[in-house]
């Protein structure tokens, strides 16, 4: 084997290529890259040695954390680095006069609009930002490296509290679930697969898909806004969530929801139907594997404007379509397209994966994702209870926003990452009111 291919320790898998090629657009549009973060907010500062202990080990337990992404002809491989790793990076507010929250949003700000080439960046980072009374533990990443599963399995390591139940957390397996899923079908169920899933898409592309919020280029950037619903509040939205769309409806539930705030919000924006694509998670249920393996695909969420204005009707729609999805299989029919793009380059395959066949321009209205129910230990984090937590990731422009959903602690946290000056932070506010209001059915 050649020094150069010594240097290799795996290449991207289908799944991987997909977020790489998204990782491409964001940056053709003038923005830092495909970004994911979780932050926690603690109640105090945290035990900094312990902490940093529990990093180094997950950096020696999974060198992929510290790999560089190389280009080799059209494919793209994680490689070995000399560089040691930058386990954990604090910031503190030094100027007593100045506002914390604003501090640690701007803070936030910096290192998720931070832009380098992807081939200089540590897949994932650690940092602590720290002031009086407000301390944010905060985990970035980029998505060929994991996504919000993987990384939530990231923080349940770095939550447990003893190094023997951390090196229960399993390696990657040797195949990617993605061509563990294809291996059940013969290849002519493969084909039928793949004409399946571009007839879906050909069905979708017939209608424009709506865009909410003007382009304005080239001065953009990533900003965001949380909000933390009540206990009681959440608990209505459950059970409307049930009532309306099933057990197992919840996204469905957030996803109409939102069709039908931005309805209000900007009922002149042009375009035919909202077409939202949604997370699809392949995960083995319980996998304790936090580096790899967490593949997914773009499902898509679409309703004609006219049934959006609807609430009944909507619904029905939405459950109707999920319904066909799962009863068509159009679930593992975007398997084989998600292998076949990832022989294309990245321009290739970005354009395919965001422009319509249809009308050649953006396909998704929004972005979306519902990661459900958080699950950290209690008093796992080291010298310190987690109050509070949240996620942002980076979004294309168009769509320009990307709205992300979890619950921790029986509170609903919403998650709006929108790109600036497009969409603006009053326009945010205005929208949260609308979608609170759809939420709880007033």
């Amino acid at each position: 084997m050649s020094q150069n291919n010594a240097a290799i320790i795996e290449g991207l898998n289908p799944a991987d290529s997909f977020t790489l090629a998204m990782d491409q657009e964001i940056r053709n549009d003038g923005l830092a890259g495909s970004y994911g973060c979780f932050a926690l907010e603690l109640d105090q500062f945290p035990n900094i040695e312990e902490l940093n202990h529990r990093i180094r080990c997950f950096f020696q337990q999974f060198p992929l954390a510290n790999a560089r992404l190389e280009q080799r002809g059209r494919r793209f491989y994680w490689c070995k680095t000399d560089q040691a790793p930058t386990f954990l990076s604090q910031h503190k507010l030094t100027d007593n006069a100045k506002d914390e929250s604003v501090f640690h949003h701007h803070t936030l700000l910096e290192l998720v609009n931070e832009c380098k080439p992807r081939e200089t960046l540590q897949p994932i980072s650690f940092h602590l930002i720290s002031s009086p009374s407000q301390h944010t533990f905060f985990c970035r990443w980029i998505h060929p490296f994991c996504d919000a599963r993987g990384a939530d399995l990231i923080l349940q390591y770095l939550c447990a509290a003893d190094d023997s139940t951390r090196q229960k957390f399993g390696q990657p397996a040797s195949r990617p679930l993605v061509n563990l899923q294809l291996d059940k079908f013969c290849w002519w169920q493969k084909l039928g697969l793949l004409l399946k899933g571009k007839r879906y898409i050909d069905r979708l592309d017939n209608l424009k898909s709506i865009q909410p919020f003007p382009i304005k280029k080239p001065a953009q950037q990533l900003d965001f806004a949380i909000h933390r619903l009540t206990e009681k509040q959440t608990k209505t939205i459950q059970a409307l969530s049930r009532k309306t769309c099933g057990l197992t409806g919840t996204s469905l539930y957030y996803i109409g929801c939102l069709m039908r705030a931005l309805e209000r919000l900007n009922p002149t924006a042009e375009g035919e139907a909202y077409c939202t694509p949604y997370a699809f998670n392949l995960r083995k249920q319980r996998a304790l594997t936090p580096v790899t393996g967490n593949h997914v695909c773009a499902l898509f969420a679409q309703a004609p404007r006219d049934i959006v204005k609807d609430r009944n009707q909507l619904f029905t729609y939405l459950k109707q379509q999920n319904q066909q999805v799962i009863r068509q299989q159009l679930d593992y029919a975007f398997l084989p397209l998600m292998w076949a793009g990832s022989w294309l380059s990245l321009e290739e395959y970005g354009k395919t994966l965001r422009l319509s066949y249809g009308s050649g321009e953006e396909r998704s209205s929004f972005w979306f994702s519902d990661i459900g129910n958080i699950n950290l230990p209690d008093n796992g984090f080291p010298g310190a209870k987690i109050d509070t937590m949240f996620h942002i990731c980076q979004v294309t422009s168009p769509p320009s926003l990307a709205f992300l959903t979890g619950i921790y602690q029986n509170r609903l946290n919403l998650s709006y990452n929108f790109v600036k000056p497009a969409v603006s932070p009053a326009q945010i506010d205005t929208l949260h009111q609308l979608l609170v209001a759809e939420l709880l059915d007033q």
